[in-house]
């Protein structure tokens, strides 16, 4: 029941032995010696980023003095997984979330991509945390899984509930979001592939959490009235690219993207499809950039709202936009129009408009907080500087203000209007992150309140056809008893709420109360 160990005595180096494993293994060169030289170098390697002076290097070592070669042709060298407190994971400590929970409550999915989108495939170290895992799921798992729903729920619903099946179909669009979607699938194609044929894993994540971003926020939303309408580009454009994402996704979400596209295709198995081919979409680059930019444009807008304090459903007058190579938004003025509430879009190109021309100005904001620890008592004298004017920015972009150079850190420069500008209380302006401004007139005339007012409503009568289990094509008659001033908003625009709410019959009951009260009914065309 006793046995004896003994140490070898003779050991040249540990990291040797280790460093010797692609020969060792097989029994090289005593054996194996056809098999060995077609699998090596190696393809693929991983490990702690610490090995890059130990196994990586001995590694090297050998294989240059034996064959004059590297040892493998690809490395991934990760970091450290730490606890939620910064610290080495310890079952002792329980400083990590309990994987069991995890698991049960967000999908293994969830966990997977925390861990292949994280800085620790790139050599970082990774704080694991709770709320980063549910990030994934948010940021990621849940809106691709909500697209499908989307999709689903009118293409069954088409034909008077007799579903549409759609097809996969890479030309023949004419509306321009198709076209902008199938055009930025084969992009994501492209680059997914090229990440990871470069073991870039976290930069296929961000590729796929980008094209998310676009697919959600900007073509269903801009689309909602198209599926609605039961366009046939709409539900092909959206299967091709959803049927593609749940592909190239496969290895990075392996339990979602199964679920979909075998829901999608009623195929065996994503992980048995084919890699998608980028060449059979459409490439169109400058629709893309210029559909890309108009983003931009109603992000800054929708920022400026924002800051406001106006609400999306209220309508403004004009929002200005000047920017380089305006003509090439042309074609969007209208979406613009659409995405921000904007009765008018103006687009100047920035060749013919300048800042001055609107009243724009810098406005520099030094923040003491952060210069204090450096400029010290100098901070008060920089703060002077950029309150009477005495600032510049040089040509290479560093900023003075007092005769005192700021760090990027150390201050904020904001695009106002000038007061001194006409019109100044009633104009709000930003800079465009590719270069020009936009200006949005901020004056809510009573005709835009009460348009504002009834748009409330239309989501008011939305919310209660949604919590009466109506289907989306559902004809209603809608009852609202409100103050009157609320009334005559609804009356005043009542093409808009019936159109929108799909309401055949509006009622209208005066109340003294100021909290609406919305009643719908399912009636027959």
């Amino acid at each position: 029941g006793q046995s004896v160990m003994r140490r070898v005595e003779d050991v040249l180096d540990v990291w040797f032995d280790s460093g010797s494993m692609p020969y060792g293994q097989v029994h090289y060169p005593f054996q194996n010696e056809a098999w060995f030289d077609t699998h090596n170098p190696a393809d693929f390697i991983v490990e702690y980023i610490g090995q890059t002076r130990g196994w990586f290097y001995m590694l090297h070592i050998l294989s240059t003095a034996l064959f004059d070669r590297p040892a493998f042709r690809n490395v991934i060298s990760h970091g450290i997984v730490l606890g939620s407190d910064g610290q080495k994971m310890s079952k002792s400590l329980r400083n990590y979330p309990d994987v069991s929970e995890v698991l049960d409550r967000d999908g293994s999915d969830a966990m997977r991509w925390f861990l292949m989108s994280s800085p620790i495939l790139r050599g970082g170290n990774l704080v694991v945390t709770e709320q980063g895992i549910r990030d994934g799921v948010r940021q990621v798992i849940l809106p691709l899984w909500n697209v499908y729903s989307f999709f689903t729920l009118y293409t069954n619903a088409a034909d008077g509930g007799q579903g549409y099946d759609a097809r996969l179909r890479y030309d023949g669009y004419s509306d321009t979001l198709d076209q902008y979607l199938l055009a930025n699938t084969g992009d994501l194609v492209r680059n997914m592939t090229a990440q990871l044929d470069s073991y870039d894993i976290s930069g296929a994540c961000d590729e796929l959490r980008s094209y998310l971003d676009m697919l959600t926020n900007w073509y269903v939303r801009r689309s909602r009235q198209r599926f609605f309408d039961e366009s046939v580009d709409a539900f092909d454009a959206l299967y091709t690219a959803l049927e593609t994402v749940s592909r190239v996704a496969a290895s990075l979400l392996p339990l979602v993207s199964e679920e979909i596209w075998r829901s999608l295709t009623g195929g065996r198995s994503v992980h048995l499809a084919d890699w998608p081919e980028a060449g059979l979409f459409p490439s169109n680059p400058a629709l893309v950039e210029a559909m890309d930019r108009v983003q931009q444009i109603c992000s800054t807008g929708s920022s400026l709202r924002k800051a406001a304090n106006l609400r999306v459903r209220l309508p403004l007058q004009e929002l200005t936009v000047v920017a380089p190579g305006a003509d090439a938004l042309g074609g969007f003025a209208a979406v613009v129009a659409d995405e921000l509430n904007i009765r008018s879009v103006r687009l100047l190109d920035a060749e013919s408009a300048s800042p001055e021309e609107f009243g724009i100005e810098q406005k520099l904001v030094v923040n003491a907080r952060a210069a204090g620890p450096r400029l010290g008592k100098n901070v008060q004298q920089a703060i002077k500087g950029s309150k009477s004017g005495d600032w510049s920015v040089s040509d290479a972009g560093v900023v003075t203000a007092g005769g005192l150079e700021l760090e990027p850190q150390e201050y904020t420069l904001e695009t106002v209007v000038a007061e001194a500008a006409e019109g100044a209380g009633s104009r709000a302006a930003a800079v465009l992150p590719g270069g020009g401004f936009v200006v949005l007139n901020t004056e809510v005339t009573p005709e835009l309140e009460a348009e504002g007012t009834a748009r409330d409503m239309v989501r008011a009568i939305q919310q209660a056809r949604k919590d009466a289990g109506l289907n989306v094509s559902d004809r209603i008659r809608t009852t609202v008893t409100a103050g009157q001033q609320v009334l005559d908003a609804l009356l005043a625009n009542a093409g808009l709420v019936k159109t929108e709410t799909l309401t055949l019959e509006l009622d209208t009951v005066p109340a003294e109360s100021s909290e609406p009260l919305i009643t719908v009914e399912k009636t027959e065309a």
